[in-house]
């Protein structure tokens, strides 16, 4: 039994975004359709969903156009956020005080493969 597990993905680079904020929404999508991921992302409450929206539609169009892969047929094997370079910033504080704010960047990697059970058909 010789099954292609053709693996397809996009990746967004230095997205300013905290990865954990991130990760909320990935484990939402991880494992389903195509289809089920673009209709979770889109009444999904949180402002990580539309980079994370445009990385899954970049996947499936990679998917396509280079690997000849369905729409229809794709499902989502891999969703992580890695930590990207984080952005020191100072804020002015009482008594000449300098606090710090860091500003989080992140990487977030979606690949996509063609479902087993739709190549049957």
């Amino acid at each position: 039994m010789a099954t292609d597990t053709t693996e397809v993905k996009a990746i967004a680079r230095y997205i300013r975004m905290s990865p954990l904020k991130v990760r909320r929404v990935l484990d939402q999508i991880r494992g389903r359709s195509y289809r089920e991921a673009l209709i979770v992302l889109e009444f999904m409450p949180y402002r990580a969903c539309d980079p994370v929206l445009k990385v899954l539609r970049s996947a499936a169009a990679n998917a396509e156009h280079n690997a000849g892969l369905n729409r229809a047929d794709l499902v989502i094997t891999q969703a992580y956020a890695d930590q990207g370079p984080v952005l020191k910033r100072f804020q002015p504080r009482a008594q000449g005080r300098a606090y710090q704010i860091r500003k989080p960047t992140c990487h977030i990697t979606v690949a996509v493969a063609a479902d087993p059970n739709a190549a049957q058909d």
